[in-house]
């Protein structure tokens, strides 16, 4: 269990949560306006920031995994601990097989999360696995967390037969109700508002009262227009959500001091009257303490928390992205050698004698060989019935534009699919062939 006592972040949201102009020391002079707690003064003064200075950033560990003075690291149990680096270390083992396999033509487009694990599996192990989670395209972490099978993974990335999904999603937009795991959109910043409605429809079911939502998004999304009527709606509307920002250093080639002039995300918070913390997005204890508070704060106000994570995208954004043509990679290099989320989080373990050098090289060997042997299978399945990409896309009678795509189709394929070479070579990918597809097509010539 969290340790009840956690001053500092305690202090913080207290700070956070006042106005952003030092208390009067005596009454207001002037009396304030009416349903409002502002002042009046007749001395004119514009203000930038919501606390003087800047707003601070919460750690437990520093780079070394040694516990900061005066901090304290959450009492959860060896097991846990274990699971955590566990958890952390199976992230960087699939995203380096699915990496390589787009770079030889096997999938079609992937995005790791290189020097982001804590941040993501840190909060994940904060959460009740009943909390329903919006993420953007960084979250695999969350379902491994919950114990998502690597063959889904695997099928959802190769677009197999075995998908949930039936195929029709971009690999690493992952879903998943049984994990209350939101299936991931590309357009950016979706998730935000979304967000705000999945928290009040929380807040208004009497079943779900003690589940929260949280919402995972990066700096860059939060320049989008979602990012505010998100904020905006939950803080007036209420419910039990998190939004939890990953900054880490770049939108897409945008780095963070292009995106903005302010203190980062957390200045935002305030403006819309939410708790607000900053975190160490490296520290995975620092990130579970932040969200284990947010969450219980979440719950108890039956209102937003945000929380930003500070962390650097070690990765390229995506496959389709080359980083080193916006920063120079000894940066990254850098970055990996003197705040690595993993090193960090092994030392401490060390340190307390909850894992050794054997544990490791154990750990590397089994989770590799299991990600291999999910890819192989993965990589041998067939993709699924062409026809099921006309079903479940329009509920209730299926209408006239869906039927007759699913017709033109079958009629292309039975005029091409067994004489053009190109044709037939990718119609053996499929289960049945495309056969289900001619035979729509055969009976509309009948008729």
């Amino acid at each position: 269990m969290l340790r009840r006592s956690l001053p500092l972040l305690h202090r913080l949201h207290r700070s956070l949560s006042s106005s952003s102009l030092p208390p009067l020391s005596q009454p207001p002079t002037h009396g304030h306006l009416p349903n409002t707690h502002s002042a009046l003064t007749p001395s004119l003064h514009f203000f930038n920031s919501v606390l003087p200075g800047q707003i601070p950033t919460y750690r437990v560990l520093d780079s070394n995994g040694v516990i900061v003075d005066g901090a304290e690291v959450p009492d959860v149990g060896r097991e846990f601990a274990r699971r955590l680096y566990e958890t952390m270390m199976l992230l960087p083992a699939v995203d380096n097989v699915l990496y390589n396999a787009q770079r030889h033509g096997s999938i079609s487009f992937y995005m790791t999360t290189h020097g982001e694990e804590a941040a993501v599996v840190g909060s994940a192990a904060a959460l009740s696995p009943t909390d329903e989670v919006l993420g953007q395209y960084r979250e695999l972490g969350v379902l491994l967390w919950r114990s998502y099978p690597l063959s889904s993974i695997m099928a959802q990335c190769f677009s197999s037969m075995d998908d949930p999904g039936k195929g029709r999603q971009m690999p690493v937009h992952f879903g998943s109700p049984a994990h209350h795991f939101h299936t991931i959109s590309s357009p950016l910043a979706t998730q935000i508002p979304q967000a705000a409605g999945v928290a009040f429809a929380l807040k208004r079911d009497p079943a779900r009262k003690g589940d929260v939502a949280i919402c995972y998004f990066g700096e860059g999304a939060a320049s989008e227009g979602d990012f505010h009527a998100g904020l905006g709606m939950a803080s007036v509307l209420g419910g039990p959500l998190i939004f939890f920002c990953r900054n880490n250093g770049f939108a897409i080639s945008t780095p963070a001091a292009e995106q903005y002039a302010g203190d980062g995300i957390a200045s935002r918070g305030p403006g819309y009257g939410i708790r607000t913390v900053r975190v160490d997005g490296n520290d995975a204890w620092a990130v579970y303490n932040a969200v284990k508070e947010a969450r219980r704060l979440a719950l108890e106000y039956q209102k937003p928390v945000l929380v930003e994570a500070m962390t650097y995208r070690v990765g390229h954004h995506s496959t389709s992205d080359d980083s080193y043509a916006y920063r120079p990679k000894q940066e990254v290099e850098d970055w990996k050698r003197i705040d690595n989320p993993l090193f960090r989080l092994r030392r401490y373990l060390e340190s307390q004698s909850l894992w050794s050098e054997s544990d490791e090289s154990s750990l590397r060997t089994s989770q590799r060989e299991a990600v291999l042997a999910a890819f192989r299978y993965a990589e041998s399945r067939p993709k699924p019935r062409l026809g099921q990409m006309f079903t479940d896309v329009w509920g209730g009678e299926e209408p006239w534009m869906i039927r007759e795509d699913r017709e033109e189709m079958g009629r292309l394929l039975n005029k091409y699919g067994n004489v053009w070479e190109g044709w037939r070579r990718e119609l053996e990918r499929f289960d049945a062939g495309g056969r289900d597809m001619m035979g729509a097509g055969e009976e509309e010539e009948e008729n």
